[in-house]
C-alpha cells in the first residue's frame, strides 16, 4: 500500500453493503479488502456496514471481521453497535398495513409465498410454505399458520411469486401498494416490503450523525437496487461490476466485482493519491 499511515483520506465515512459487495460469493472477506479498509481507517475514515440483513443475520459476520463500530441493518431499520452487541434504534413495520398490502397484491396477481424478519437482536426469520430460502448457514424458522406471522413485531416481510421474476414482482408490487409500504429488490429471490419511507439512506444518515459525518463525507459501495437510496445520499456511489443494471445507472463509478476485490481497488487508488 503506497499511502502512508496518518495521511488524510478524502472521505470520512466508507459505507459498504455486505452481500455481493464486501462479501465474496463464498461469504468471506478477502485479505486484500480487509487490508484496504484497515489502511483507510488508519488514514482517518470510519467504515460502516449497511446491509439489508437484519442484525441476527449480520452480527456473526461483523464478529468475524473484528468489527466493533456501528452497522445499519434491515434495510435501514436497525442501527446496531457491534462492539456492544446492542441495538441503538429499530423501526418496525405496521403489521395491519402490511396485511392490507399483502391482500392487495394477492388480489392483483394471486397467492404469494411469504417470509418475515422479526424485530430485535435475536429476532427470528419466519419462512412460510413455498418460500424458497437460499442455501446457507443463516437460521430460519418455518410457519404454517399465517397468524404466527403477525404475532410479534416485524422489520420487514419478504414475498415471492412463482409467475414473476424479482424485477417484475418488485415493479408490480410497487404499483399496487407503493403508497402503503416501500418495496425493494435486495438480491436473488429477495423482494421486501418495508415501512414507508425507510431505506438504507435513512438508516445510514442516522448512523452517520452519531459518527459526526455527513453525506458529503461519504463514499458508498453496493450492488443491488436497494442501494440506490444510499447512493443518492452519499457524495460518491460505487457499483460493483456484478451490480444490478439499475444501480449501475445511478453510480458515479463502477469498480471490479466483489470476487475481484472491487472495494479494495477503489480504496487503494484513493489512498495512493494522498
Amino acid at each position: 500500500m503506497s499511502a502512508a499511515v496518518g495521511r488524510p483520506f478524502p472521505y470520512k465515512l466508507i459505507a459498504t453493503d455486505l452481500d455481493g459487495t464486501l462479501l465474496r460469493t463464498d461469504g468471506s472477506v478477502s485479505h486484500r479488502t480487509r487490508d484496504a479498509l484497515a489502511a483507510a481507517t488508519a488514514a482517518g475514515a470510519a467504515h460502516i456496514v449497511v446491509t439489508g440483513r437484519a442484525v441476527p443475520w449480520t452480527r456473526h459476520i461483523l464478529d468475524d471481521l473484528g468489527y466493533d463500530g456501528l452497522a445499519v441493518c434491515g434495510q435501514g431499520a436497525q442501527v446496531y453497535h457491534a462492539g456492544e452487541h446492542r441495538l441503538l434504534t429499530s423501526v418496525t413495520l405496521d403489521r395491519q398495513l402490511a396485511g392490507l398490502a399483502l391482500s392487495k397484491i394477492e388480489a392483483e396477481i394471486g397467492p404469494l409465498a411469504l417470509a418475515a424478519s422479526r424485530d430485535g437482536i435475536d429476532g427470528d426469520v419466519l419462512v412460510g410454505p413455498g418460500y424458497q430460502v437460499q442455501e446457507g448457514p443463516l437460521p430460519v424458522r418455518s410457519f404454517e399458520d399465517l397468524t404466527e406471522l403477525w404475532s410479534a413485531p416485524l422489520n420487514k416481510v419478504y414475498i415471492q411469486h412463482p409467475g414473476y421474476d424479482d424485477d417484475a414482482l418488485a415493479r408490480i408490487t410497487r404499483q399496487v401498494v407503493g403508497s402503503l409500504v416501500d418495496v425493494v429488490m435486495a438480491g436473488a429471490g429477495v423482494v421486501e416490503l418495508l415501512p414507508l419511507g425507510l431505506s438504507k439512506a435513512t438508516g445510514l444518515s442516522l448512523a452517520a450523525r452519531r459518527l459526526g459525518c455527513k453525506a458529503a463525507d461519504t463514499i458508498a459501495f453496493g450492488d443491488m437496487p436497494n442501494d440506490i437510496p444510499m447512493f443518492g445520499w452519499a457524495q460518491h456511489g460505487v457499483a460493483m461490476a456484478n451490480a444490478h443494471d439499475e444501480l449501475k445507472a445511478v453510480a458515479h463509478e463502477i469498480t471490479a466485482s466483489n470476487d475481484d476485490d472491487g472495494i479494495a481497488v477503489v480504496l487503494e487508488e484513493l489512498l495512493a493519491r494522498n
